[in-house]
């Protein structure tokens, strides 16, 4: 598999990359990042969570967003999809400007264009499987699809347990109706953040292949925040964050591969 965003930092630059825009590519750009700050604070409390990044992320494309703890790649995401607002630059759905949204209207476009999965599965418990994948939906005013559901429910293996509560669930299982809400409402791109963080090494496998085979399958554009080398084997590429920078990426990533760059951080 090719990298989406493979761009090479030339002699005497520092360790971010240079560029400062990576063209989308036949793919078309699903969320394109330009020159995005995030500061938290003021004078000398002020903390720099993002300096000024640039990315596009390709549709049909699995990227993996690692650093270590503070390196900024969950502040990454929140900018990205629409839960943060940066505090300069630009942010693009597709051809949709972020910044240009009223917050009712962000509000909107996260629910019926935004997939999210996130380590604490976020389900609702009174609720049982089913409604709690279809609950965007409702939210929306939208009826399912219900060939798609059908699909949605069989690839993720929870057909035979749609009538079940979250605590009937096992750790994995709830993850997977999580990642069937997060594709329920055909989402343009879905973001998870760390979510095999909780899971035992089998299970996360399994959460990790219903990712993978939304961008194989589907067509889907999947964004991986993870500080888990084995999970970022599954990406097409892995993006490595520092100090709120994008410093490099790898093309085809292993565990191995991962790991090294990881150390050398």
């Amino acid at each position: 598999m090719t990298a989406p965003n493979a761009v090479t930092a030339t002699a005497g630059q520092p360790a971010a990359y240079a560029a400062t825009h990576h063209p989308a590519g036949p793919g078309g750009a699903a969320v394109t990042l330009e020159r995005v700050t995030k500061t938290y604070g003021s004078g000398r409390g002020r903390v720099t969570a993002l300096d000024n990044v640039s990315w596009t992320f390709r549709r049909g494309t699995f990227t993996a967003i690692m650093g270590a703890s503070g390196s900024g790649k969950s502040t990454f995401l929140h900018c990205a999809s629409g839960l943060d607002r940066p505090t300069s630059g630009t942010v693009r759905l597709g051809a949709t400007d972020l910044g240009e949204l009223k917050e009712t209207e962000l509000t909107r476009l996260r629910r019926d264009r935004v997939g999210f999965v996130f380590q604490g599965y976020n389900l609702v418990p009174s609720m049982d499987v089913e409604r709690n994948i279809t609950l965007p939906l409702f939210l929306g005013g939208r009826r399912a699809d219900r060939q798609w559901l059908t699909e949605v429910v069989h690839r993720v293996g929870m057909a035979e347990r749609l009538d079940h509560k979250p605590s009937q669930l096992s750790g994995g299982q709830q993850q997977r109706v999580a990642v069937a809400r997060a594709l329920v409402t055909r989402p343009e791109i879905v973001f998870a953040d760390e979510p095999t963080a909780a899971l035992d090494p089998r299970t996360a496998g399994h959460v990790l292949r219903l990712l993978r085979e939304a961008v194989d399958a589907t067509g889907q554009t999947v964004v991986l925040v993870t500080h888990d080398p084995t999970a970022a084997a599954w990406a097409d590429s892995a993006v490595f964050l520092s100090e709120g920078r994008i410093v490099d990426e790898l093309a085809a990533p292993t565990a191995a591969t991962v790991l090294n760059r990881w150390e050398t951080l």
